[in-house]
This record gives C-alpha cells, structure tokens and sequence, in this order.
C-alpha cells in the first residue's frame, strides 16, 4: 500500500475544521495533521470531555480522513524561549499566557504540553510534532562573545523543562516529534546531536524531519535522515527554493515573506530545491512508516492552488518498495 499522505492544518486555522477536513477529502488526501489551533483541536478539553473527543472522531470519519498526528508547535515554542515578550501573546491562549510573566508563561506552557500527551492519546494520535524553544537560540552569530558556560547551561534548560514533559509523553505511549528548525534548541545537525545528548536519547523525544529549513542552511536532508534513522517520527513535505544573487544571503535581511530581495523562500512542494524522490527513497531505506504530511507554505501562490499540487507531487513521488528485487528473475531463465 502506497504511504500515507496527510495535510498539515497550521496553515488552516482560520477556517472551521469540518471545512478543512471536506477540502482535504475532496482534494483527495488521506488523513489531517491536526493543529491545537483555531477550532481544530483543543487539547484541554480532549483531555477531558468524552463527547469532544467523539464528535472530533466522528468528523474525521464522516469524511474519511486518518489521524496520525496532531501538533502543538506555539506552545511548545514557549517552554524555553527567553526572552517571553510580545510575540508570545500571539501563540497562546489566554489560560496559558496568564498574567504574562516570563516564568510564570513558560511553566503553564510546559502543563499545557503535557495535557497534550493525554489528548493526542485519547483522539488516537501516536505522534504530537512541536517546538521546544530555547534560551540560547538569541546567541547563535556569539557575538557579543558567549562563554561556553552559557550554551551548556542553555542544553541544561531544556534537558530541566522537557524532561518532566517527555515522562507525560511515555506514559501515554506518545511520542514528541521536534522539528528541527531556526529558534530552536535543535536547528542543525550538530545541535540535533546535543539535544538528544542532554535528554538521555529518550524514547518519547524524536524528530519531525522538515527539509525546507535545512535547504536554505546548506544542511543535506537526506544525509540527516539517515543519521538519525532512529529519531525520525514524523515528516513534513515541505519545499524551500534558494536564489543567492551576491546581494542577499541566508539571514533574509528582516525581509517579509514573498520579497525578490530575500536570498530564499518557501514554495509548495516540487517547485522548488528539495530532492524530494531521493528524500522518499531514503524514507524506504530507513524504515520510516509513517506518513508524508504536506505543509503548505508559499507566498507567491494561493493555498487552494497549491495543497491539491503538493498532494500531487507527493503522490507521484513516493513508491512501494518492489516485493522482490528486480534482478531475481534473472534466476528463471
């Protein structure tokens, strides 16, 4: 059976969720990756209300869509991060953001995510995927020099904060999938490496494997999924498209997304630089059974356009593995 191609409903929050979930089963994929965002999912009340998590089943079954995942990257995002200031209020509910203050927002976060453990188990989803945030990520060009003191006490940060979430996770048999992106603890190869050093390579701690924001580092996707094989539990198809003329570089100049300045941007999946067939076969070989969950992102193109586009190319792109291999005939001559 071919694998699994879900969308991802972050990009969708503004509309209704039964309005996405018909969009999606008219468009022809085959499950949702749920946001706890908008109307979509709330993780508090999933936690709690039977009948929530009822009529939350029923919708995806009405229109024939498979949950896998479900997603709490603006929460997530506000464990670690420090400073929490104005574009924080932004990500969170009013339960979660409170009063405001620093600490105060990052240990409600922190609960928050560990209520998310028991509401993806109880609406069936093995895999939430997130953010971490990160109390070192403001010194990434070390300038003004930082001490390594500092570094190690930020890996320490989040090993303190995450730890307690990862034990919510193993006890509901859930596993965190972090995607490894720009502002996180974990942005690149070496420091997915550490973090998974300062947690003890957990069980419940993986990867939600994003090639886009590894293209634009000069990071090789696929040398990354076959280096943490082991971690990689769940996958964005997502593509990013690189012009570096000699005037703009990879930090984008505080440039707004959809700008010709910027030296890269996000476009829907097969329009841009990402390798995505070498990508899919090297899911094949590491064993990856999971599914191809599309975000969709591009600024230079309508979203109703691009997600059945994306659908495509994902589809055309990713193949069953031959029951046998194709020299064995050869033995039948």
């Amino acid at each position: 059976m071919s694998r699994m191609i879900t969308l991802f409903t972050g990009q969708w929050v503004d509309l209704p969720f039964r309005e996405v979930c018909c969009l999606a089963s008219e468009w022809g994929y085959d499950g949702l990756e749920v946001a706890a965002a908008g109307d979509h999912l709330d993780v508090w009340r999933a936690a709690e209300d039977d009948a929530y998590v009822k009529s939350f089943k029923d919708t995806l079954e009405e229109f024939g869509l498979s949950l896998y995942a479900i997603s709490n990257h603006s929460t997530g995002q506000c464990v670690c991060d420090d400073p929490i200031d104005f574009r924080h209020r932004g990500l969170l509910s009013a339960r979660t953001w409170g009063d405001g203050d620093p600490e105060g927002v990052r240990q409600r976060a922190a609960d928050e995510m560990k209520v998310t453990a028991v509401a993806a188990a109880r609406v069936g989803a093995s895999v939430v995927t997130g953010f971490t945030g990160s109390r070192i990520w403001p010194y990434v060009a070390m300038y003004p020099p930082v001490d390594a003191s500092v570094i190690d006490d930020g890996y320490q940060d989040f090993a303190d904060r995450w730890n307690p979430i990862i034990d919510a996770f193993e006890a509901e048999g859930v596993k965190f999938a972090l995607e490894v992106h720009p502002s996180e603890i974990a942005y690149d190869y070496w420091t997915t490496s550490r973090v998974l050093d300062a947690i003890g390579h957990r069980e419940g701690f993986g990867i939600n494997w994003d090639p886009s924001h590894m293209i634009w580092q000069g990071l090789d996707p696929a040398v990354f999924l076959a280096d943490f094989a082991d971690r990689i539990y769940h996958v964005h198809c997502k593509d990013t498209r690189t012009h570096f003329d000699g005037r703009n570089g990879r930090l984008s100049s505080h440039l707004p997304w959809g700008d010709p300045r910027r030296g890269w941007g996000f476009v829907s999946a097969g329009l841009g630089d990402a390798d995505f067939e070498a990508y899919f076969r090297t899911l094949n070989a590491i064993g990856y059974a999971g599914p191809i969950s599309v975000e969709w992102e591009d600024a230079g193109m309508d979203r109703m356009t691009g997600a059945p586009l994306a659908l495509a190319y994902a589809r055309a792109h990713t193949y069953d593995l031959p029951a046998a291999a194709f020299d064995s005939v050869f033995k039948n001559r």
